[in-house]
């Protein structure tokens, strides 16, 4: 057995800390993230372990010599999606796990037994905009669609045996020389043929995998970062309105071509601060 983790991408929704280190690089309750993850693989008896990088994929190297780990270069992680991380890596897919750096798994989900592809799977109530699955009564994935409403979705980590890896390289490889396959997700490629790649949801409470798509839904898991975003351009912008960090919040990026520009609410009014020249204004 083997595990791939993806941490090529810039996640930019969770500016401006992503501006600053990768999402997968983050403390979270005394942990990195990625690291957290290697060790769990570890402790499950999988030593033989590639991260896909990219995105200041320079602030990984020291990952290599702490725990042997391979490290590949995505060089196009700025122009194609996962899916670019996904065809530098398919030649080593048998018995794999399919991981992204910026997970928090609460427990060692990698030391359940897997015989059956699978890939984990948290119940949304309501309407969500998450990749949402058709299951048959054994818990088959019969279809996937993107959107949905009190359905099981995509969320955490892959499985692929053995069957599934020589089925799935074959059919990755054709459909990567497509722009459009470039452009998306490796689970937009497994979408269009699940009848040929049989895989099962492995139902999790959302007690267990956890994933962070801003710092606001990161500070209500790791309340140290209420006070503390361990971000340079956030207490710049503290001693700039001569404000605690615990008083911003909702960040959203606007734009980074040039210098990170984004949006924070302060007290109920919006600002945007301006990395070109390091200025804010009330939006």
């Amino acid at each position: 057995m083997n595990a791939v983790i993806m941490a090529a991408g810039t996640a930019s929704r969770f500016v401006p800390l992503s501006e600053e280190v990768p999402k997968g690089l983050l403390e979270i309750r005394g942990e990195i993230l990625v690291e957290r993850q290697i060790r769990q693989l570890l402790e499950a008896g999988i030593p033989d372990i590639t991260i896909v990088l990219g995105y200041k994929a320079e602030m990984f190297q020291y990952l290599s010599e702490k725990y042997g780990v391979q490290l590949v270069i995505n060089d196009n992680y700025n122009i194609y999606n996962n899916a670019s991380s996904m065809i530098r890596v398919v030649d080593r897919l048998d018995d794999t796990f399919i991981c992204c750096s910026d997970h928090y798994f609460a427990k060692n989900v990698f030391s359940e037994k897997a015989e059956d592809s699978y890939y984990a799977a948290l119940y949304a109530t309501g309407q969500t905009d998450e990749y949402c699955l058709s299951l048959d009564e054994n818990g088959w994935i019969t279809d996937v669609r993107v959107g949905g409403k009190d359905a099981w979705y995509m969320a955490g980590h892959a499985f692929f045996n053995h069957q599934f890896s020589m089925i799935f390289r074959d059919v990755f490889v054709e459909e990567y020389r497509n722009l459009d396959t470039r452009l998306g997700y490796w689970e937009d490629i497994y979408m269009k043929h699940v009848p040929i790649l049989p895989m099962k949801a492995r139902k999790y409470g959302k007690d267990v995998i956890f994933e962070f798509d801003s710092l606001d839904e990161l500070r209500r898991f790791d309340s140290g970062y209420v006070t503390d975003t361990r971000s340079s351009i956030i207490k710049e912008v503290c001693k700039m309105l001569l404000c605690r960090e615990e008083e911003l919040s909702q960040f959203k990026r606007i734009s980074s071509d040039e210098g990170i520009v984004f949006s924070f609410n302060k007290g109920g009014e919006s600002f945007i601060y301006d990395g070109r020249d390091s200025s804010i204004k009330k939006q």
